[in-house]
């Protein structure tokens, strides 16, 4: 089994850390932020942050109103200049179908960085609707859907992940590993059961022969595992409707 230990992790810069974390601080602060906050944020001095913020205001990244710092319209300009979406092909209108056809949760994901975050869900639980709508992370590791967004990434970036992953989730490589043919050849992961507090069946979204998301049904290890191959036929029929579907 293969083990990723020579694996070389992209190297990491201080500065574009700093700035990322400023950015997502941000975003998430809907209400707008102060210069202490974003000092306290970073465990840095205000004296050290303040010429990245205002760098990043007169770049246009964050907007200031009354020494508050909300994120600028800069990030989604690049979008529209980029002239897409982090997932163009599948709606919310198909996460309701599957929804519904299901019975159980059903969610949109995508990878940033080593995290993996719910962009969009459909459900009647209201612990999935608090990690969609707070953009909450969680570990690639410990997921269906992060585990078919680990297998359609770069070599180079799946096995530096997996190398820096906690000690505690270390027995799921090579559970990981032993799946992985069978994940690239299907675009589908069922059934991990890489979490004690649920499982899941997702499969991946490739736009531009890219992965670019994953579409999850999730519930409980037991409902999961008796439903494995009528759920997966769920996510095969839909995917073929939307991978027929143009990119924007």
């Amino acid at each position: 089994m293969p083990q990723p230990s020579d694996a070389k992790p992209r190297a990491r810069h201080r500065t574009v850390d700093r700035i990322a974390e400023i950015l997502e601080f941000a975003a998430r602060s809907h209400d707008g932020t102060t210069l202490s906050e974003i000092a306290k944020h970073l465990g840095a001095p205000v004296s050290s942050v303040q010429s990245l913020v205002n760098g990043l205001v007169a770049t246009g990244y964050l907007d200031e109103h009354n020494r508050r710092y909300v994120l600028g319209s800069a990030p989604y300009l690049l979008n529209r200049m980029a002239g897409r979406e982090p997932v163009s092909t599948v709606t919310h209108a198909d996460l309701q179908t599957i929804h519904e056809r299901s019975g159980l949760t059903t969610v949109l994901s995508i990878a940033v960085g080593p995290n993996i975050f719910y962009v969009d869900y459909c459900s009647s639980d209201p612990r999935f609707a608090y990690l969609a709508e707070n953009y909450v992370q969680r570990s690639l590791i410990r997921t269906s859907a992060g585990w078919v967004l680990l297998a359609g990434m770069e070599k180079r970036d799946q096995w530096a992940y997996l190398r820096g992953v906690d000690e505690d989730e270390r027995p799921l490589i090579d559970r990981f590993f032993a799946m992985l043919p069978d994940i690239e050849q299907t675009g589908i992961c069922a059934a991990p059961n890489a979490s004690e507090r649920g499982d899941g069946i997702s499969i991946a979204v490739h736009e531009n022969d890219k992965t670019v998301a994953a579409v999850g049904i999730i519930s409980t290890n037991e409902e999961i595992s008796s439903r494995r191959d009528e759920l997966a036929g769920v996510l095969r029929e839909s995917a073929r409707q939307w991978s027929e579907r143009p990119t924007v």
